[in-house]
């Protein structure tokens, strides 16, 4: 007779390290007998007990794969969990409950695109500024509060190998089913910092060496003007209001990106991505 462990595949061997990880947090959580589940029906909105909600076919499917992310339940309908290759549900290291979409419509509301699929999940814990060593590429988000904004950022911060995200404790989003949703699973791939007095912060990335580099559409030289350096830390204020007084006085340079036409700003989603891609640009040429 061949051996069980033998027919093991690699996703096997990835859901059986998920549950090891979640019997050990549980049991500290809980004590060595503490209850695996016991799941009760709640609110439309964030989950109680400082869960979130997270939901989508890309969403999940990353949250899954993050070894970091601990998943309490799983909401999910027989086509969601075929086209997320799920397996068996007794094999996951959390309850799962297959239901019909209504069911998350109830707790996303209807103009959520959940693609029949929501998990509820802790929070993923932050990262101090200090713990940045080898990091060349940082963006920073002065009170950007929109998560679609947010989300998207991240989304091509994760694109162009952007090594952690800073946004202060206030005036920034939430980590919530939105700003995940509008990641496409960019939320599980990048580290987030979060700091109570963003100048303070600055000026602790241009002591560890970072070129702070503000966008201001005002700002006297273009970005790629600007670069100097082999640690670059980017800058962006929220839409309209652009950079607080505070920060435009801390950063290293303000400077703006060339738009020839006769719009001279971008949506904040947009223009990092094409600051992070010129950032990108200058790294490369500068190793």
């Amino acid at each position: 007779m061949s051996d069980d462990r033998d027919s093991k595949t690699p996703k096997d061997s990835h859901y059986a390290r998920l549950r090891r990880a979640h019997r050990e947090r549980t049991q500290d959580a809980h004590g060595k007998h503490g209850p695996k589940t016991g799941h009760k029906p709640q609110a439309a909105g964030d989950a109680e007990d400082g869960l979130v909600r997270l939901y989508g076919l890309h969403t999940v499917r990353a949250a899954l794969d993050n070894p970091r992310r601990v998943i309490r339940h799983m909401r999910v309908t027989r086509n969601a969990a075929a086209r997320l290759e799920l397996g068996e549900a007794d094999a996951l290291p959390f309850p799962v409950e297959m239901v019909e979409p209504r069911d998350i419509d109830r707790l996303t509301g209807s103009d959520a695109v959940h693609q029949g699929v929501l998990v509820e999940a802790e929070p993923l814990a932050t990262r101090p500024l200090g713990d940045l060593e080898g990091a060349a590429l940082v963006l920073v988000l002065d009170q950007v509060t929109d998560p679609h904004n947010v989300g998207a950022i991240m989304r091509s911060a994760v694109a162009f190998g952007v090594n952690a995200l800073v946004t202060t404790a206030r005036h920034s989003p939430a980590e919530s089913g939105v700003l995940a949703k509008a990641a496409s699973g960019a939320l599980e791939h990048i580290d987030h910092l979060t700091v109570r007095n963003l100048a303070v912060a600055i000026e602790e990335l241009q002591a560890a060496g970072f070129q702070a580099i503000g966008l201001d559409s005002d700002g006297a030289e273009q970005l790629e003007a600007t670069f100097d350096g082999e640690r670059i830390a980017l800058v962006l204020g929220a839409e309209g209001k652009g950079l607080r007084q505070k920060t435009r006085e801390t950063v290293s340079a303000l400077a703006r990106l060339d738009m020839p036409g006769p719009i001279r700003s971008l949506n904040v989603s947009n223009a990092a991505a094409v600051s992070l891609y010129a950032a990108r640009i200058h790294l490369a040429g500068a190793r």
